[in-house]
C-alpha cells in the first residue's frame, strides 16, 4: 500500500504549537467522555493531514486548522451557569477558538486556517467553511469524535439530558 503521510512530517508541521505551554493546558481540558481537547484536536490534525496529503491538497494548513480547531481557553464541561441554546459550546467555541488562535498562534495562521478554525462546526453553525482545508478540518472533526457514540451517557451528557461530573 503506498503510504501518503509522514507522520515525523506532521509533527514537524504542528511542534512550534504543540508543546507551546498555553497549547499543553489542554492536556487537562476534558472533551468528549475521558479524551482531552488535547488528544481530540492531535487526531484531527493528523487526519486532516493526512486526507489534504492524499488529496494533493494544503496539508500544512489543514494539520495546523486541525490543531487550532477547539482552542478554547474554558474547559466547557466544567461550565455550571445556563445559557441560550444558541450560546451554548456548541455554537460559539469555533469564534472563542479563533479568537485565541489570534492571541496566542498569530504567526501561524492564514485565511485558510482562520476559515478552517470558525467553520469546523459546519452544519451545526450554518455557514459552510469557504476552502477545501474547511471541509477537510469539519469532516475530521466529525470523524474523531464519533468516538462518542460508544458511550451512549457520553451521548446524552454531550445533548444536555444529563449533568455533567
Amino acid at each position: 500500500m503506498r503510504k501518503f503521510y509522514d507522520y515525523s512530517e506532521w509533527q514537524e508541521i504542528v511542534y512550534p504549537i504543540l508543546t507551546s505551554k498555553e497549547y499543553f493546558k489542554r492536556r487537562t481540558f476534558r472533551h468528549h467522555g475521558d479524551i482531552t481537547v488535547y488528544d481530540h484536536c492531535v487526531h484531527v490534525s493528523r487526519l486532516s493531514y493526512r486526507i489534504a496529503k492524499k488529496l494533493h491538497l494544503d496539508y500544512k494548513s489543514a494539520a495546523i486548522a486541525g490543531l487550532l480547531h477547539d482552542l478554547y481557553t474554558t474547559p466547557w464541561q466544567e461550565v455550571t451557569v445556563k445559557k441560550p441554546f444558541f450560546e451554548q459550546h456548541g455554537f460559539t467555541h469555533a469564534g472563542d477558538a479563533l479568537k485565541n488562535s489570534r492571541k496566542f498562534y498569530k504567526k501561524y495562521l492564514n485565511p485558510k486556517i482562520e476559515n478552517a478554525i470558525l467553520r469546523h462546526m459546519f452544519p451545526l453553525n450554518i455557514t459552510p467553511p469557504k476552502y477545501a482545508t474547511g471541509y477537510i478540518v469539519t469532516l475530521a472533526d466529525k470523524i474523531v469524535s464519533l468516538e462518542v457514540f460508544t458511550e451512549p451517557e457520553v451521548i446524552i451528557k454531550t445533548f444536555g439530558f444529563l449533568k455533567r461530573n
